[in-house]
């Protein structure tokens, strides 16, 4: 299995209640055949641009693990998933998760 960075931006009026949106997001990537490794709330931020008539969402990010077939599934999905304003789903660079882990160690 592959590690990604997921970050998903929610619905701004979904903050309240955010457990619902988030238990749908995880639902997805489990159902792929993926695991979460770990996950972030960063909370509510201003947008550069509107998205969907939105000038605020609730940023949350998650380190996955995933098999070869799941980002294409978990794309399709979130693509059609209301609660999901935008979405990004990249591979990790390993050499660079290196060089920073690397970094923080002489910084200490």
């Amino acid at each position: 299995m592959k590690e990604y960075e997921l970050t998903v931006l929610i619905h701004p009026d979904l903050e309240a209640d955010i457990e619902k949106p988030l238990a749908k997001v995880r639902d997805i990537v489990t159902k792929a055949g993926g695991e979460i490794v770990k996950e972030d709330n960063w909370g509510k931020k201003k947008l550069a641009y509107s998205i969907k008539r939105e000038d605020f969402a609730v940023y949350v990010y998650m380190d996955v693990k995933l098999p070869a077939t799941a980002p294409l599934k978990i794309s399709n999905t979130l693509n059609i998933t209301e609660e999901v304003l935008r979405y990004l789903l990249v591979s990790v660079d390993e050499k660079g998760r290196a060089l920073i882990a690397e970094d923080k160690k002489r910084a200490a």
